[in-house]
């Protein structure tokens, strides 16, 4: 399919896919659609050429951990900038594919600038559950610590060691942020 450089972005007005917020969809409603993620990307790659797994670290950073793309539409979605002529794949170190833009992708990127620029938007304001406001760091770890605790409970049983331990560390963060 012939695509020149100053094709426009459409979103489709299909709602339904595999782009959603939260990991599993569990927050409910997409995040933004296969069009916006495309966009995202090549404007990430526009800022810095970088391979698969940096593009999914950048974006779960930038949407302060409440979305997180998995390489199943990552991959995809690079081979498709890539057939469009929007990047090109120069080798790295340890045999990883970098994605650079190319001219074809800056004008892509600069017809769509307003989508782009509303994409880029809602990154910076929201997080998981709709904690606008905070802090993507604090988000992130907010996260890791819920994560935490629901894989060691799923162990199974805690030895008392192990419970005084946890317990403790969790009392010292809670004073630790009272403080803060």
């Amino acid at each position: 399919m012939g695509c020149g450089p100053h094709r426009h972005f459409s979103p489709p007005d299909d709602r339904s896919g595999p782009f959603h917020r939260g990991r599993g969809g569990r927050h409910g409603g997409r995040l933004f659609d296969y069009g916006e993620l495309r966009l995202l990307l090549l404007a990430i790659i526009a800022d810095a050429p970088s391979h698969g797994y940096e593009l999914i670290k950048t974006v779960e950073d930038r949407f302060g951990g409440s979305y997180s793309p998995s390489p199943g539409v990552i991959y995809p979605t690079l081979a498709w900038l890539d057939d469009m002529g929007y990047t090109v794949i120069e080798p790295a170190e340890g045999g990883r594919k970098r994605y650079r833009i190319t001219p074809e992708g800056e004008a892509f990127l600069a017809a769509n600038r307003a989508a782009i620029d509303e994409l880029m938007a809602r990154a910076g304001h929201r997080g998981p559950g709709g904690r606008e406001g905070v802090p993507a760091p604090v988000v992130r770890a907010m996260e890791n610590l819920k994560l935490a605790m629901r894989l060691r409970l799923r162990r199974g049983e805690m030895s008392a060691e192990a419970s005084e331990a946890i317990a403790a560390a969790l009392d010292l963060a809670a004073k630790t942020v009272e403080k803060s």
